[in-house]
């Protein structure tokens, strides 16, 4: 199966799986208890001028397709409307958040990835053995650890008694925010690393029972390269598979620490959203994720077929 090809299948599946979300997601409004102009109108002075102003703007007076078509064709051009609490753009209320939260995504992911892969392999490496039961042992405990738990722990050591990391607040400028976010990506990232250690210990075992594992060692390759060249490589697949999901974790599942943080990031946004039942920012906010989640769905896919040259091969059959 050609790459080109393969993308341009998932392409026209991804905008399939958009418009269905896009349409439960408008459907919100529909679902939502009360008027939908008690909705829109939020926290804003109920006024005939602002009230005439919604009806015309949402379509209210229209049937409930005619309404989603105007939504879907405003969100194609990414305009969700305006936000019920403070009547700024929902596009630019969006674009103010995300980049904190998927900076803070990134950095727990490659926190994820340079330890959680070497210590995989060295786990399946010398597998019972004192190292793998001290890094399986390891990754039981970082498993079991909420999140937000992590966090609140960090914050008293390495913030309050140590003084090393600011505590809240993202920062501004590079080093800056690099330095904010640290404690948020570990406190993030500590459970991912820890199933992805198990996930890449399972998978370099695998690896290690092949044949040309043995037949490499029977050339009398050098360790190093047996490690890093066959068995780093061939256990690439999950690996790049978990990263992928990890990434979208990362960013979906981070609402808990940067409330603990105090980051103004999308998770921070989504949870005053709803407690405020700021609808349309709520509506964008989910339009948003889910096609973040599909485009790294994507990646991983592209990135595997790249990676693994046998999955190329069963695609052409």
């Amino acid at each position: 199966m050609a790459i080109a090809s393969f993308i341009g299948k998932r392409l026209a599946s991804m905008v399939a799986l958009l418009l269905v979300i896009s349409f439960l997601v408008f459907s919100l409004l529909s679902l939502s208890p009360g008027s939908a102009i008690a909705v829109l109108v939020g926290t804003r002075p109920s006024t005939p001028e602002l009230i005439a102003s919604l009806e015309a703007q949402h379509h209210l007076n229209d049937s409930f397709l005619a309404q989603y078509w105007h939504w879907m064709v405003d969100a194609v051009r990414l305009d969700f409307g305006r936000s019920t609490r403070s009547g700024a753009p929902v596009t630019g209320i969006i674009a103010d958040h995300l980049p904190v939260s998927i900076q803070l995504a990134v950095y727990a992911v490659v926190l994820v990835l340079v330890i959680g892969v070497p210590s995989g392999m060295l786990a399946a490496y010398y597998r019972d053995k004192w190292v793998d039961r001290g890094i399986s042992l390891s990754s039981v405990v970082g498993m079991s650890a909420p999140g937000f738990a992590v966090g609140i722990l960090m914050i008293f050591v390495f913030g309050l008694t140590l003084g090393m990391f600011p505590v809240y607040g993202a920062g501004s400028g590079f080093y800056d925010r690099l330095v904010h976010l640290t404690l948020p990506a570990i406190s993030l990232g500590i459970a991912l690393t820890a199933l992805l250690t198990r996930q890449t210990r399972a998978g370099a075992l695998n690896v290690l029972r092949q044949d040309f594992m043995t037949f490499a060692k029977a050339r009398g390759l050098s360790p190093t390269r047996i490690f890093f060249r066959y068995a780093l490589r061939n256990s690439a697949l999950p690996v790049v598979t978990a990263a992928g999901l990890m990434l979208i974790v990362a960013l979906s599942g981070a609402v808990l620490i940067e409330t603990v943080f105090s980051i103004p990031g999308v998770g921070s946004l989504m949870v005053q959203s709803v407690t405020e039942k700021d609808l349309p920012v709520v509506q964008g906010l989910t339009v948003c994720l889910a096609a973040f989640v599909i485009v790294v769905n994507l990646a991983v896919d592209v990135i595997t077929l790249v990676v693994d040259p046998r999955m190329r091969y069963a695609g052409k059959g």
